[in-house]
Order: structure tokens, then sequence, then C-alpha cells
């Protein structure tokens, strides 16, 4: 399987000639969701939902379709009939030939005062890759990559350190990193490498890409 990093939470990835692009939201590249045969959107903010980035990939080709939590489907569902599918956390699909398992609930907690919306995770054949969204879901099962929200308003390096311990997976790439500066990844770098249980602590700049 091909993975690319594009720029934030957004990932592409690609086997057998078919891509499944997830969260390409509006701090990714205009054009991530394009040419995609299938994306995944973990919620409904906008760093991981760009509605009219969605509608120009579903537009673009017939044959695209989207799975994601209802927030997010209801807002294309109308226009796309039949291609927009809602999922929550236990559901398991198949999406442009990737096995998908649904898991999460909950974004995490910004600030008390702030409600929580719902958030779910990604799962891709069978724990090659888990995309958690905005939060620290643990899917319970062996994961081999994992897309690591680094850097958020809602989270601290701490519970991403734990986080990584929790999960143990054998490599873990930094996503949602849009506000973390060149000057402190350095920092992240070290400190995650260091204290993540052994799981190898990997960095791609958007447009790179690695085998997993």
């Amino acid at each position: 399987m091909k993975l690319t990093k594009m720029s934030h939470a957004c990932v592409r990835l690609e086997k057998d000639g078919r891509t499944l692009v997830l969260d390409p939201g509006g701090f990714s590249e205009a054009d991530a969701a394009l040419g995609a045969d299938a994306i995944l959107v973990t919620h409904e903010h906008p760093d991981h939902f760009d509605e009219s980035r969605l509608r120009a990939a579903l537009e673009a080709d017939p044959a695209t379709e989207i799975w994601t939590l209802r927030a997010v489907a209801e807002q294309l569902s109308a226009a796309f009939p039949g291609r927009v599918h809602t999922v929550g956390h236990g559901d398991a699909f198949t999406a442009a030939g990737f096995d998908v398992q649904v898991h999460g609930e909950l974004h995490a907690v910004i600030h008390p005062d702030i409600p929580r919306i719902t958030n779910v995770g990604y799962l891709i054949d069978g724990g090659k890759v888990f995309h958690p969204g905005d939060a620290l879901t643990v899917p319970g099962t062996p994961v081999e990559t994992l897309m690591l929200p680094v850097m958020a308003p809602w989270n601290k390096i701490s519970e991403v350190i734990e986080y990584v311990r929790e999960v143990r997976p054998r490599r873990a790439y930094d996503i949602h990193d849009a506000l973390l500066t060149d000057l402190a990844r350095p920092v992240y770098d070290r400190q995650i490498g260091a204290l993540g249980g052994g799981a190898e602590h990997l960095r791609l700049a958007p447009g790179e890409t690695a085998q997993v």
C-alpha cells in the first residue's frame, strides 16, 4: 500500500490501482480529493471537511463515493444520491477495494465550554493504517501504521506520547501538523521517538510517500 501524506490531516492511500483519500480539508491541498475512488471524512471541522472541494471531486468523477458520519453526510447526500454513505462506530465496509472498520464516537475535548461533536476513526485493511481524526481513539486491535495527530488545540505532547504507547503501532506518522512550526518539530521528534514505547516515529512532508 502506498501512503502519501498531504498537508495537515489528509492522507492518500493507493492499492491495486485505486485511491482512498482521508480528510481532505481546508488546510490541505485544493486538489487533495480529486482522482479519489473513495473518500473518508472523520468529522465536520473545516480542517478535515471542505464541502466545496468534496463537491468538486464528486462532480469530476461520477464513480467517486464518500463515507462519513451523519453531520457531514447531511450536507452532501441530497446532491449526490447513493454516493454518500453514513457510518458510525462499529460499522465495517469496503471502499475502493480497502476494508474499513469505524472506531470512535466523539471529538476530543477542546474546552469544557465547547460542546463535543461526533468524530470517527478509520482502520484500514485490518490494521495496516489507522486514522483517528480528532480524537485519541484506541481501536483495540493491532495497528501497523498510526496516523498520529501530533499537534492540535485539543492535545498536548504528554497525551500524544501516551496515545502512541497505548495503541502500540509498529510506526507512527505525524498528521494534524499544520500548526506545528519547523522550529518545534525536533522537540516533538525527540520526545515522541524516545518515549513512544518503541514505535518508530516518522514524518513525511506534504507530497512525500511511503510503502506501508
